[in-house]
């Protein structure tokens, strides 16, 4: 994905570790800006979804590449309208269900889906009909588009991610949120780096801001990045 010129969408690159907030977060930056959005965590729900669906093993990494040739994967990047299909099923919701985040991280941690998914990812944000798109996940800034114009970490420490991921939750869910995302960060990290921003990377430490300082944060990144040099 090379740098967009005047007449291209800018990519916004957003990566960040689970309980940073990028997907909300990016989704407000998006909605703020008239820009697109693309959720690339979702293309991995979804196919674990499938794969889950087929009753193929996540662990098996063949099986797990012999079910792209199935994955007819749709995401809708206008941040208003969060749907995402594999070929005519609606799994917007049943790719959060606790089975399906159970799997994800077998799913992402093979190569040869990463680098399929890459592409799709490229494509998508290329094709997106707006002034840019907002892109996030665990590796855009230095795998996905590591050439876009606005590359932005987006963290928080371990004791506030928590505290929000069990914020997002209820009863048994809350109390083992921390637990689980802990377990997810340790698994994610065997495949990418999510936690130290990249040379040329904007870091926002969301720590101690709430949600819309956190957004203005990042559409103040975006902002300073886009202004000319004097």
């Amino acid at each position: 994905m090379t740098t967009p010129d005047s007449a291209q969408t800018i990519v916004v690159a957003i990566d960040g570790p689970a309980g940073s907030g990028k997907s909300s977060v990016s989704k407000a930056v998006a909605r703020a800006l008239g820009y697109g959005y693309l959720d690339t965590g979702a293309a991995y729900r979804a196919l674990a979804w499938l794969v889950l669906e087929k009753g193929v093993d996540s662990e098996d990494a063949d099986a797990v590449i012999a079910a792209l040739d199935d994955f007819d994967y749709f995401i809708a990047t206008n941040p208003d309208e969060y749907v995402v299909r594999v070929g005519e099923t609606d799994v917007t919701e049943a790719i959060r269900e606790p089975r399906v985040s159970a799997a994800v991280s077998a799913i992402a941690r093979v190569p040869a889906v990463r680098s399929h998914l890459v592409e799709l990812f490229r494509s998508i944000a290329a094709g997106v009909d707006a002034p840019g798109v907002v892109v996030e996940g665990r590796d855009i800034t230095t795998v996905v588009a590591p050439d876009a114009p606005v590359r932005i970490l987006l963290t928080a420490s371990e004791e506030a991610r928590m505290a929000r991921r069990s914020a997002e939750l209820q009863d048994d869910a809350a109390a083992t949120a921390g637990a689980e995302l802990k377990k997810r960060d340790q698994a994610d990290s065997r495949v990418v780096d999510f936690l130290n921003a990249a040379e040329g990377v904007t870091t926002v430490d969301s720590t101690e801001l709430n949600f819309a300082e956190t957004v203005d944060a990042v559409i103040t990144v975006i902002a300073d990045t886009q202004s000319p040099v004097s």
